[in-house]
C-alpha cells in the first residue's frame, strides 16, 4: 500500500470515528479535494491501469471502501442510490456529468422506482460531491475519466432496487 493511500485510510478512519455522519463524509470530501488537487497523488491512486472498479482498501473495524475507477469509454450508469449506505465521489480525471433525482414512487424488489430529475452538475477534476444514504443520482461519462469513490460500506455485496425516470 502506498504512502498516500495509507495516509488516505487512516485519516478517514480517524475522522469517521471522530465525527460519524453527514458532517464526517463532508469532511472527507474535503481532504479528497486537496489530495486530488496534486497530479502525483492522482497517479498514485489512479493510475491508468486502473480497472473499473479497483478495491483499493477495505477498513476492518468501520466497514468504509477506497475505490479507484477508470474508464477508457463513454458510460451511463442507471439512477441508483447506495442502499443503506453512502458515497463520496471524487474525480480524478476527465468530467463527469451528474444527475440528482427526486423519489416520486418507491421502488421494491418487484418493480422499478419511479424518479424525476432535480438537478445536473458536472463533477471535475479534484471536486468531490457526498452522496448520503437514499440520494439518487447517476453518473454520465462521455470520455475517458478517473476517479476515487469511498463507500460507508462494500456495495458490490449490497442488494438494491432499481429506479427508472418517471
Amino acid at each position: 500500500m502506498s504512502e498516500i493511500l495509507s495516509n488516505l485510510a487512516q485519516d478517514c478512519h480517524r475522522i469517521l470515528s471522530e465525527t460519524p455522519g453527514p458532517d464526517g463524509r463532508e469532511k472527507i470530501a474535503e481532504l479528497l479535494q486537496n489530495l486530488l488537487s496534486d497530479p502525483a497523488n492522482v497517479e498514485t491512486l489512479v493510475p491508468l491501469t486502473t480497472g473499473e472498479r479497483d478495491l483499493l482498501y477495505q477498513d476492518a473495524e468501520l466497514g468504509f471502501c477506497i475505490l479507484a475507477h477508470n474508464y477508457d469509454s463513454p458510460k451511463t450508469s442507471p439512477p441508483h442510490d447506495h442502499g443503506p449506505s453512502w458515497a463520496i465521489y471524487a474525480q480524478a480525471r476527465g468530467e463527469t456529468e451528474m444527475r440528482d433525482y427526486d423519489k416520486i414512487e418507491d421502488a421494491s424488489a418487484e418493480k422499478a422506482g419511479k424518479v424525476q430529475v432535480s438537478r445536473t452538475y458536472r463533477l471535475n477534476p479534484g471536486v468531490a460531491h457526498v452522496y448520503n444514504e437514499g440520494d439518487l443520482h447517476s453518473p454520465t461519462r462521455e470520455g475517458p475519466t478517473s476517479l476515487v469513490r469511498i463507500e460507508g460500506t462494500d456495495m458490490s455485496k449490497v442488494k438494491r432496487f432499481r429506479y427508472e425516470l418517471a
